[in-house]
């Protein structure tokens, strides 16, 4: 049925009803028209008015779910569908805006892909020219200051000292940025060998308590849902050191029913009523591109402040190399 002949039925029976009741109702209208029957004919309009708000409430029930879920549908957060009942153009109306989310959802892993692997490979560049521009030039002045300062005589042999303390740690920091933005220890080593490395350099630089949990027989995956995890557990801890003002921080990763599960929890404020950033939008993007599962929540299951923060990533085994 049409909403045009939806909208028609629904009127028809709460005026036939009221004919009806006109009929055969023992209830007569007086000139001029008595306060009793006044009465009686301003309660049946009230009576009739409210049956037709009723019954029109519920015959466009289905526009009122579309529209709820059109104002708070997050395309980061996929399979947001409407049931389907009946037929006519209402049912059509819904299954179309099924199928409109179902493109969108697609469109944006997408374009999400396209973005990620860019910034990606703009990051092996940068990596790359640090390595190979500025790390050699700070290494050849690290040995200049060297050979200066072995061949100098106090005070200035000193003060050259100095300057290849600053030096060092100067090359030790562009050696750091080199590894955040490119982590070859993941395409040497592994994904357990990465995230382990990433924990420790995270403890080291923060003062933060990190407790690591790690499983050994993990099940291989594509270097592509390895750098997601990787990504992930990266951006997790820099909010947690950021953001969170936690005191320790639990990363642990492991296999569990036909997936990996890669979990950071630290015991910071929270999240809270909080807006997500654009670092937890990001890391939404990553795991949509590898069909992954993202939940942020706190440990104890609440949204209180001060309860700390959970992310829990799930990868399917479908990942797995065959």
């Amino acid at each position: 049925m049409s909403l045009y002949w939806r909208i028609f039925g629904l009127n028809a029976v709460v005026l036939g009803t009221a004919t009806a009741l006109l009929l055969w109702a023992p209830v007569t209208v007086s000139v001029p028209v008595l306060l009793t029957e006044a009465v009686i004919l301003v309660a049946g309009l009230g009576v009739m008015l409210v049956a037709n708000a009723a019954l029109l409430r519920i015959g466009l029930a289905p526009l009122d779910r579309v529209t709820r879920l059109m104002t708070t549908v997050d395309l980061l957060r996929p399979g947001q569908r409407l049931p389907v009942r009946g037929g006519g153009e209402v049912a059509e109306l819904v299954s179309t805006f099924n199928s409109m989310l179902e493109r969108l959802e697609g469109e944006r892993v997408a374009s999400s892909a396209r973005a990620i692997l860019a910034q990606e490979a703009e990051r092996r560049r940068i990596a790359q020219e640090l390595h190979d521009e500025v790390g050699q030039s700070m290494t050849a002045v690290l040995l200049a200051l060297k050979r200066a300062s072995d061949e100098a005589s106090e005070p200035l042999r000193g003060e050259l000292q100095q300057a290849q303390e600053i030096t060092r740690g100067s090359l030790d920091e562009v050696r750091r940025l080199v590894r955040r933005l490119r982590p070859g220890v993941l395409d040497d080593l592994g994904l357990v060998s990465a995230v382990t490395s990433l924990a420790t350099e995270f403890a080291t630089h923060t003062g933060l308590r990190v407790l690591r949990r790690f499983d050994s027989d993990l099940p291989a995956l594509d270097h592509e849902t390895e750098l997601v995890i990787y990504r992930v557990a990266q951006e997790s801890l820099t909010n947690a050191a950021r953001h969170a003002e936690a005191r320790r921080v639990e990363v642990s990763l492991r296999g569990a029913d036909a997936c990996v599960v890669l979990e950071v929890s630290d015991d910071g404020r929270g999240l809270g009523a909080a807006r997500e950033g654009a670092g937890l939008r990001g890391m939404r993007e990553r795991a949509l591109l590898i069909g992954a599962d993202l939940d942020i929540s706190s440990p104890d299951g609440t949204s209180a402040t001060g309860t700390g923060t959970r992310i829990r990533l799930t990868v399917p085994a479908l990942r797995k190399q065959s």
